[in-house]
């Protein structure tokens, strides 16, 4: 029996850091610190962007995808990303970020589906943002905390992965790229 549990509390400790030491979530900015090309937030996230991705749902199975077209436009250190999304499931939806650069490569943002303010931190190659969306009635109303982060690409492509929380446990997540469409500011 004191074999077992020991196997057990060795099994739940290997679970713990697993999640909680070796996961997406716990990458911090510092870790990208020395990687390039330099993510330039005005710069990357400026023009016609073409953006297309997968949403996955709490049983890791794809629920969603989408393409989005996306529109950066900035004056200064405060921009706006407007964008349209179209799911394969045959909904629409239209989101505007607001944008502002901070000290020290941080930012805020706001949009119309957040609960109060986004905060990012640009960090060599990438970016990470932290943040509560309101998921629209459709999708239940619920709030979840999301991680975001984006890399990006020597070929100046953008490589998106978000993961959605509720009370610590992942609900959602979303792969996708953000290419700027050929002929536009960047």
């Amino acid at each position: 029996m004191k074999l077992l549990t020991v196997a057990l509390l060795v099994i739940v400790a290997a679970m713990v850091v697993k999640t909680y030491l070796l996961s997406f979530r716990f990458q911090s900015p510092q870790d990208y610190a020395d990687t390039g090309p330099q993510f330039v937030l005005n710069k990357h996230l400026s023009g016609e962007i073409l953006s297309e991705g997968i949403i996955f749902g709490p049983n890791g199975k794809m629920a969603n995808s989408f393409v989005a077209k996306m529109v950066g436009e900035w004056d200064g250190d405060t921009g706006t990303l407007s964008e349209e999304f179209t799911y394969s499931n045959g909904t629409t939806q239209s989101r505007k970020w607001y944008l502002t650069l901070g000290p020290d490569n941080t930012f805020t943002a706001t949009a119309d589906d957040l609960v109060g303010e986004a905060q990012g931190t640009i960090s060599g190659s990438t970016v990470q943002l932290h943040y509560q969306i309101v998921l629209p009635e459709s999708a239940g109303g619920h709030v979840l905390k999301a991680t975001d982060w984006m890399y990006l690409t020597a070929d100046g492509a953008i490589m998106n992965k978000s993961e959605m929380r509720k009370f610590g446990l992942k609900v959602a997540e979303l792969v996708a790229t953000m290419r700027p469409v050929q002929g536009t500011t960047q």
